[in-house]
């Protein structure tokens, strides 16, 4: 069974130089004591611990924004923590966040996000905590944090360049210096302070639903809310979510999804990936555009708080 989640992947920056200044019995104390610390960080906030691996920690949270700011708190905690620290045993944390289906088997979990946390894990420096978009556009308006565009980025093991963000939690940062995507609102702005209405039409069928509505069920099984009776189209294929005053897009689907947003010729293909729904376009569900047979639906974003540069 496959869930969608957000991953986690937090490890100890200098443990090895700590080891050759310490010696191993007691860096090894040190380290285990700051491990266990960061799961049971992980644990206090409704997250999972998956597992301990030597100084990191692999963690899994149902939610993006709880994860986003479940590792922000740690960061902040962290920093008090180390003032009392004699400088020898100061080490930092580092963290990469993923979302996407995760598969569970026995108590362990598998999926790309895993890899993918892993990865920017290893790139993100010591006190950074480095995030895919997909992660940020599901958070919204975490508490207490900014997002920095780093921009395009390969990453070991993913054939395609993804974009990613450094989620900024120093209280002291100030938001406005950092370079934050048009799409994503600071986090001063109250999440779901203003209302929002998308409309669908399938077929000549029209619907429509509020921010209140959300989530929205997408796809062929009858009890979901939109329904599309195609046999191209998973039983769950898509979840509209209400997040940081806009409708985000999240492809569940075991084929894809494609946005076309209306004044563009190169639609954006999800594949158990995230996106802002913004103006008007359409959309296809399990097959491309190029596709002339493919199921399509158009849709019309009113209201939000969503701008575009």
């Amino acid at each position: 069974m496959t869930v969608l989640s957000t991953v986690v992947f937090a490890d100890i920056s200098g443990s090895t130089s700590l080891y050759e200044t310490l010696g191993n019995e007691r860096a090894t104390e040190a380290v285990t004591q700051l491990t266990q610390w960061i799961a049971d960080t992980i644990e206090a906030n409704a997250g999972r611990v998956v597992k301990k691996l030597g100084d990191g920690v692999l963690g899994i949270f149902g939610d993006a924004a709880g994860a986003v700011s479940a590792m922000a708190e740690m960061q902040r905690k962290h920093l008090a923590r180390l003032d009392r620290w004699p400088h020898p045993l100061r080490m930092d944390i580092r963290v990469g966040v993923a979302s996407g289906e995760v598969v569970d088997v026995d108590g362990d979990c598998y999926g790309d996000a895993v890899n993918v946390a892993s990865r920017l894990c290893e790139r993100a420096g010591p006190s950074e905590i480095w995030a895919t978009e997909t992660s940020v556009l599901l958070a919204g308006a975490a508490a207490s944090v900014w997002y920095r565009k780093l921009g395009m980025m390969e990453i070991r093991g993913k054939a395609e360049t993804l974009m990613l963000y450094q989620v900024e939690w120093r209280q002291n940062e100030e938001p406005d210096s950092l370079t934050m995507q048009s799409a994503l609102i600071s986090s001063f702005s109250p999440v779901d302070s203003i209302l929002g209405q998308i409309q669908f039409s399938w077929h000549g069928v029209d619907l429509s639903f509020s921010s209140a509505d959300a989530p929205v069920n997408v796809g062929r099984a009858t009890e979901m809310q939109l329904r599309i009776n195609d046999p191209r189209v998973s039983r769950l294929h898509a979840r509209i979510d209400w997040r940081n005053s806009g409708f985000v897009l999240t492809d569940m689907s075991s084929f894809g999804t494609w946005v076309r947003f209306k004044g563009s010729d190169s639609p954006v293909r999800l594949r158990r990936d995230a996106c802002i729904l913004h103006g008007t376009g359409e959309i296809a569900l399990g097959v491309s555009f190029s596709e002339s047979t493919a199921p399509k639906m158009r849709f019309q974003v009113v209201g939000g708080n969503v701008h575009l540069g």
